[in-house]
């Protein structure tokens, strides 16, 4: 794909239904492409729509924001917040599954998406943003870029596609 202008917006649950094949794609994707994302490769087609479906229910529920990134009305990226619901940590969320499909990479989809769920989570009120991935992956770069703390280590914390366990750094971020 050469760059092409996207656009980012926030998913409802009527919304989803409709893109849950784009979606599932995008999934499996991001899992044969090597991302740590709770699955394996070969991400077969029905778990991925499964994983999808429980994504729906979560925003009809309140429970989560799903933003996508779109070009040429094509998703080509997503990523969630997970809205803390514990009187304790109204004020938190968690952000996750961030993906960009392999042929949209390298163009800022990620950053955007990222920059776009810190409104979301202004918007609904969360003030601290916590979020991990696999040690010494690019999405680290990203996320110190944006100014998200490592807050830790967790060793032989995520199984990869070649069955290994690989340690994954735990990171926050403090709204203002």
């Amino acid at each position: 794909m050469s760059q092409r202008v996207f656009s980012i917006r926030m998913l409802t649950e009527a919304e989803i239904q409709p893109h849950l094949p784009i979606l599932a794609h995008l999934l499996q994707d991001a899992v044969e492409g090597g991302a740590s994302v709770g699955y394996l490769p070969p991400l077969a087609l029905e778990p991925a729509l499964a994983y999808w479906h429980d994504v729906m229910v979560a925003v009809a529920n309140g429970h989560r924001v799903l933003l996508v990134a779109e070009q040429d009305g094509k998703v080509v990226g997503t990523v969630q917040l997970d809205l803390a619901t514990k009187p304790n940590g109204l004020h938190r969320a968690e952000v996750s599954k961030l993906l960009v499909h392999s042929q949209a990479r390298r163009q800022g989809i990620a950053q955007q998406l990222m920059l776009a769920i810190e409104e979301a989570a202004y918007q609904h009120h969360r003030t601290t943003l916590v979020l991990d991935t696999l040690q010494g992956e690019p999405s680290e770069l990203l996320y110190q870029k944006l100014g998200y703390t490592a807050a830790g280590t967790i060793p032989a914390f995520a199984r990869v596609g070649s069955g290994e366990l690989e340690p994954t750094v735990v990171y926050y971020k403090l709204l203002a």
